[in-house]
């Protein structure tokens, strides 16, 4: 555990502490503004995956006429559908687990960036003592800025919003980019599960909205919007 502590703090943690604060050092001294640009950094990294999955989603989508010919021509043969199923897969190129790639990415990230935002922005001296060890020594702006500003706006980055404001707009946006990427399907159980993730997944969110930093809820509204505008140049709202 101590070696897996130790590459997350490396290659995760640390990396993201000092981009923040780099940003925030170069942008004004506005943490809200570092976290947008990082939210950007980040999305750019994770393009090629992000058009792989919806390309793959798309593709997915064009062939559910031929999965639904095949459960009813095989209706009593769930092995033989699944069977079938994997060959038009394979003669159309498409890999059904290429569409969660991005969704690993994010964990990842949306756990390191809540741990960076507690961490960049300490409530007391004894954890800008903490965060004074995880600074780079060879990055003199980062050592300068510290300790950090966390208001924007009406928003203390550090504390949870306290209007419904910035929650609201991340449950919005979760809903709106599981909306144009839902792909249809030809059993009625799985369109009913999907139809129930449609409205789940961006209430859960909108939930820890009230309770986490309103900087994590700033990235993930961020981060939303611009899988949208990526969704919609390739695919269009559906």
């Amino acid at each position: 555990m101590e070696f897996l502590g130790f590459i997350w703090n490396q290659v995760i943690l640390g990396p993201m502490i000092n981009s923040l604060i780099l940003l925030y050092a170069v942008l004004f001294s506005n943490f809200g503004i570092s976290i947008l640009v990082f939210t950007v950094l980040i999305r750019v990294v994770t393009l090629p995956l992000t058009l792989r999955q919806i390309r793959m989603t798309k593709k997915m989508s064009t062939v559910q006429p031929l999965i639904k010919d095949l459960q009813q021509k095989y209706a009593n043969d769930k092995s033989r559908i699944s069977q079938e199923t994997m060959r038009i897969y394979k003669e159309n190129g498409i890999n059904p687990l290429g569409c969660l790639g991005p969704m690993f990415i994010q964990m990842p990230v949306w756990i390191g960036l809540y741990q960076a935002i507690i961490q960049t922005l300490p409530a007391n001296p004894d954890s800008l003592v903490g965060l004074s060890q995880k600074l780079y020594p060879w990055l003199p702006l980062v050592n300068k800025v510290v300790p950090l500003d966390s208001s924007m706006l009406w928003l203390d980055l550090a504390q949870p919003d306290r209007t419904p404001v910035l929650p609201v707009l991340v449950g919005v946006s979760m809903w709106a980019v599981q909306k144009m990427s839902m792909m249809p399907s030809t059993d009625p159980r799985q369109q009913q599960t999907a139809n129930m993730m449609l409205w789940m997944m961006p209430m859960m969110l909108m939930f820890f909205s009230f309770q986490l930093p309103s900087g994590l809820s700033l990235y993930w509204v961020a981060s939303n919007l611009i899988q949208m505008g990526i969704q919609y140049f390739i695919t269009g709202w559906g």
